[in-house]
């Protein structure tokens, strides 16, 4: 095993994966740290875990188990994968599992890449954009867990984080690997611990990949996967795994997240397919949920004879968001709807559906913990970064979408671009 990556959620993890596999680097993700040491037979392996937005002292346990784990796997080279927006707060949790996985290293120095300049993710002058928006005036600054408030990433490391943090521009950039490799020596011996990466382009990445084959353990998105992986990829190497590919005729689609983008797919989807939204109100009253739950299943079963799957939603607009935080606690809203759609995908399965398809990090890894999968195979891209996987021990098939993710018809390409 050459590259052991550790994502703090599970659409993050079909992302990085997905990557991998495409640029030609054999992938396995894992849904959790294995229980025990039995040998993977794959050239990288993703952790997925749920550690982005829980307590810090359990994302940096969570983060330790899993490289403990791959060390003992032979690992060459860590990656600590978290989204492109930088989703976090003062408080981490970026910040402290990168602290925590330098530490267990015993490494000095690590790079900061959050960028994905195919999704329209770029990094300049130590600035994160998203589209033509500085990520504080995107749609991030209304997320209801890590709202993104600050589009500086020097800033934003320093405050969750013990070290300081340096930049190699885009200009040192441009000037190629041994420019980058001279700067990050530059920094290291100011005692800069984390370097942020101006990033442009897909040539900026390929570029990382290279100056970065030798640094022990790298943090970022996706995006520095490219470059990552063609550094470690054999030549000829299967591109595609067949074994990742959709099967099972019985499909529902599930959408917990708020994006911005996610508002306008479900849009677009209300539109093409039959769709239900989320009453918040029956997901609070726990000795309503279950008969909920009965409620919206039986729904979905009756809808499941029509071309598209019909859709589940709990995405609000920041408005009517920001109204059910107020009236129910923004934890307290959140767990009951992930309560909600646990049980309602338990009992799918039970009836026979087999492709999820899901928006949002926290929805994802809600569903493939309650569908007990503990591994996928990577199928093919439905949108960069968004694959359909296939669970290794029983006949499931997942789209998990990161919330910004995709087009706005993504729900309908997804299935009618890889028909039954």
């Amino acid at each position: 095993m050459l590259l052991g990556v550790i994502a703090d959620d599970f659409t993050g993890a079909t992302d990085i994966a997905s990557f991998l596999v495409e640029n030609g680097l054999p992938t396995v993700q894992l849904n959790g740290v294995p229980q025990d040491d039995t040998p993977v037979d794959s050239q990288a392996v993703v952790i997925s875990l749920k550690s982005r937005s829980c307590p810090v002292d359990q994302a940096v346990e969570q983060s330790l188990q899993a490289l403990a784990w791959l060390q003992r796997q032979g690992c060459r080279q860590f990656y600590f994968k978290y989204c492109s927006t930088f989703d976090s707060t003062a408080q981490g949790n970026i910040g402290p599992v990168t602290d925590a996985l330098l530490d267990a290293l015993g490494e000095q120095q690590t790079v900061i890449s959050p960028a994905l300049p195919v999704n329209g993710r770029t990094v300049y002058q130590g600035y994160l954009f998203v589209m033509d928006q500085l990520l504080s005036e995107s749609g991030m600054r209304n997320h209801p867990v890590t709202p993104m408030t600050d589009s500086n990433l020097m800033r934003l490391m320093e405050a969750q984080a013990t070290g300081r943090c340096g930049l190699v521009n885009a200009a040192e950039m441009d000037r190629g690997v041994a420019a980058v490799q001279d700067k990050l020596q530059r920094l290291a011996q100011q005692g800069i611990r984390y370097a942020v990466l101006d990033t442009l382009n897909e040539q900026h990445l390929l570029t990382q990949g290279e100056a970065l084959k030798t640094m022990k353990l790298v943090t970022g998105g996706s995006g520095l996967a490219i470059g990552i992986a063609r550094q470690w990829a054999q030549p000829g190497q299967q591109k595609a795994q067949s074994a990742g590919a959709p099967q099972g005729e019985k499909a529902v689609v599930l959408s917990g997240s708020c994006s911005t983008m996610t508002n306008k797919q479900v849009a677009r989807y209300r539109q093409q397919a039959p769709a239900q939204s989320i009453d918040v109100a029956r997901c609070i009253n726990a000795d309503d949920r279950s008969a909920y739950a009965a409620e919206l299943s039986g729904w979905v079963e009756q809808q499941s004879a029509n071309t598209l799957a019909p859709l589940l939603y709990a995405t609000a607009e920041p408005e009517q968001l920001h109204q059910t935080q107020q009236q129910y606690g923004t934890e307290a809203a959140s767990l009951a709807v992930e309560a909600l759609f646990a049980e309602v995908v338990k009992r799918l399965h039970q009836q026979g559906f087999s492709r999820f398809i899901v928006a949002g990090g926290e929805t994802s890894g809600v569903v493939t913990q309650a569908l007990g999968i503990r591994g996928f195979h990577i199928g093919p891209c439905i949108s960069p970064g968004v694959p359909w996987v296939r669970a290794i021990e029983q006949p499931v098939s997942l789209a998990l979408k990161s919330g910004n993710f995709g087009d706005e018809n993504f729900f309908a390409r997804a299935q009618t671009e890889f028909p039954v």
